[in-house]
């Protein structure tokens, strides 16, 4: 068994093809075939079931998974702090976002990251909050970016910049013409709302409720999973939404939304970077919370 063929493993067991797995790695298929039954012969182990079209870790694949992880973790780490050693800032870091930092501030962030580290390679994980957090806990990513903190001993929370949170509305909706609404109104107006466990849900629910507005009384038409699905069902009639100021940007600029005051309210949050107090971070994670901590204000 070596580390190559668990990096195969992995990423067969991740995209569920032995195919996509070839492809993304830059391998020919009977290699990573190869790679894999190389495994099963190791531990005389069926690994990996065909289920369809798609590929299934056995209950000894999903082991092996668990541990292959935190080998190859381990294994990267090791280089990070050696090519530290020696001067050098090379390696790959695994980031993790919640929506709207990940799709608004990162990516200028990660630029002009790499451009001043460009051997070092950046993948951007992109969730909803607590899909981050659960991440940083279990040490699958070293470093997030959230809006907003949900609470745990093993986590380490740092402000990075400020956020505002309004209520969007398009041409189609009856407060396109108004100049505040009051927070009742908010009982009669079709609102679309994010998932449980978005920072922006999470923040609204507290600004409501400090006006005593019940979140839970809100006339809900939908839910949806993404900054981007809110905004189009803004623009198509279906109702109203409590947004990022930065998500709205450019639809403002077009005439296509518009942000509608609520009398009383001004939600307002913090983006924070996380990072898990029982894990040492390595250097590159290191030298990119310190470029967050530099340049985030400015994001």
């Amino acid at each position: 068994m070596d580390l190559r063929q668990l990096e195969v493993f992995c990423k067969v067991v991740e995209l569920k093809s032995f195919s996509k797995a070839a492809e993304a790695i830059f391998l020919t298929q009977p290699t990573v075939s190869q790679h894999v039954s190389a495994l099963e012969n190791f531990f005389n182990l069926q690994l990996l079931d065909r289920m369809g079209k798609e590929i299934q870790p056995t209950h000894a694949g999903e082991l092996l998974y668990q541990y292959a992880q935190e080998m190859l973790r381990l294994k990267e780490k090791a280089c990070q702090s050696l090519s530290h050693y020696a001067g050098k800032k090379s390696g790959h870091l695994r980031v993790g976002a919640s929506t709207i930092p990940g799709e608004y501030i990162l990516p200028a962030l990660i630029g002009a990251f790499k451009e001043q580290f460009p051997e070092i390679t950046v993948t951007l994980l992109i969730g909803d909050t607590r899909q981050i957090v659960e991440a940083v806990t279990a040490g699958r990513i070293e470093i997030g970016v959230v809006g907003a903190k949900i609470k745990s001993e093993q986590l380490f929370y740092q402000t990075l910049v400020e956020d505002r949170i309004v209520l969007a509305a398009s041409r189609r909706s009856a407060l396109w013409g108004r100049g505040f609404i009051l927070p009742a109104d908010l009982m009669h107006i079709p609102v679309i709302q994010r998932e449980d466990g978005s920072g922006t849900r999470i923040a609204i629910e507290k600004a409501l409720a400090a006006r005593k507005v019940d979140y839970r009384s809100l006339k809900v038409i939908a839910e949806m999973g993404s900054t981007e699905a809110v905004k189009q069902g803004i623009l198509v009639g279906i109702g109203v939404s409590f947004l990022s100021e930065r998500a709205i940007v450019r639809e403002k600029e077009y005439g296509l939304l518009r942000e509608v005051p609520v009398k009383g309210i001004d939600i307002r949050r913090s983006f924070y970077s996380v990072l898990n107090r029982r894990k040492t971070p390595s250097p590159l994670c290191k030298e990119f919370k310190s470029f967050l901590a530099k340049h985030g204000e400015n994001a």
